[in-house]
């Protein structure tokens, strides 16, 4: 979504995943630009201010008091932080985009909503469906192409980031849900770490989470996770998305589309900067039988797809605080993807089913 202005944004931690929005800004300067940064110490905030060319502030009370004030803050701290840091923004009467999850446990996600569901000014920064093959793949299932949807496979990420991929494709909200998990452990190397390659070739033991989930109404979910599989070039990524007509298999999608006609497509990327051609790396669109469902908003800016995912959110956010959109995802559905990914841990942990209940952010809708 293209904002009339730059989304004017401040931060509330300088670390890994603050540095991402932080490069956001940097790349696209005509769509994002950061105000301010809250860090603690005097040594982080004289790197911030060398590294980022950005302004900091000791205190949440300090950043709101600055000339520049915000439209949006993005809360990027230890899990434990988040829910506090979110309420004091609340309470002075900003809007806020939360970092997943939103509170670290049930109890957690309890209090905050009890604080501050009802202000309508959180979001959170769930990116995963805006990850481009995904908003494809969720663009062309929302329409029927492959009937009503039944059950989602998903081996890519873990936890909350993977209920919402699955409540996305199922279509499902605040209904109850059964997570029955265990856990394995075997052995794996593990070459690559978010710190970099560790130069291992010996395998280590690693904890692979396997869960069912009934969601009601014969819609299932089959999740698997191995510890660090988002970096480990070990373990491929697998989606299987499920429906009365057919079913998508990571790109493929068979279908039936006469008596007698199963047809096969395929999700199509199209690539910059393979071989000759010198338009950069990026990827610049994604197509289905010649259609195209999804295309680089910030081509250009030489974003992964992490980054055009996030990109979109931040910018869903933007014409949301300036009303001028909706919003992007809000604080209930964020509580709701957590409480089953609680669940899933809880029943690894006990080796029994656990049943989540309808829970105050979801009582209503």
């Amino acid at each position: 979504m293209a904002l009339s202005a730059p989304l004017r944004f401040a931060l509330v931690g300088s670390g890994w995943r603050g540095q991402f929005f932080h490069r956001l800004a940097l790349r696209a300067p005509d769509r994002f630009a950061v105000t301010g940064v809250v860090t603690r110490s005097a040594e982080r905030a004289a790197a911030v201010e060398a590294g980022w060319g950005v302004p900091t502030h000791r205190s949440v009370a300090e950043l709101l008091a600055a000339t520049d004030r915000p439209e949006v803050v993005v809360v990027c701290v230890p899990w434990a932080r988040t829910a506090p840091v979110t309420t004091e923004l609340v309470e002075a009467g900003v809007r806020v985009l939360a970092e997943t999850p939103p509170a670290p446990d049930v109890a957690g996600l309890r209090a905050l909503w009890a604080a501050v569901g009802s202000s309508g000014l959180v979001q959170v920064a769930e990116q995963y469906p805006l990850m481009p093959a995904h908003a494809a793949r969720l663009a062309l299932v929302r329409e029927g192409l492959i009937g009503t949807v039944t059950s989602v496979q998903i081996s890519s990420t873990h936890l909350y980031h993977a209920v919402s991929l699955v409540r996305h494709f199922l279509g499902v909200d605040f209904d109850p849900v059964t997570a029955d998990a265990r856990a394995f452990t075997a052995p794996l190397v593990d070459p690559l770490t978010p710190a970099g390659w560790t130069g291992a070739t010996a395998p280590r033991d690693a904890v692979t989470t396997l869960a069912t989930l009934d969601l009601g109404a014969g819609r299932s979910a089959l999740y698997d996770f191995t510890d660090n599989q988002w970096w480990n070039p070990l373990r491929a990524r697998r989606l299987v998305v499920r429906g009365s007509h057919g079913e998508w298999v990571d790109d493929d999608v068979v279908r039936l589309v006469g008596a007698d006609t199963p047809v096969r497509s395929r999700l199509e990327r199209r690539l910059t900067g393979l071989d000759l051609n010198l338009e950069g790396l990026e990827v610049q669109h994604l197509s289905f039988e010649g259609r195209v469902l999804w295309r680089n908003a910030f081509a250009g800016c030489g974003f992964s797809e992490d980054d055009l995912a996030v990109a979109a959110l931040l910018a869903g956010v933007g014409a949301w605080a300036r009303d001028e959109g909706p919003p992007p995802y809000p604080l209930a559905q964020a509580c709701q993807d957590h409480l089953i990914s609680l669940a899933v841990e809880e029943s690894a942990r006990t080796g029994r089913p656990v049943t989540t209940t309808t829970e105050p952010w979801g009582a209503d809708r």
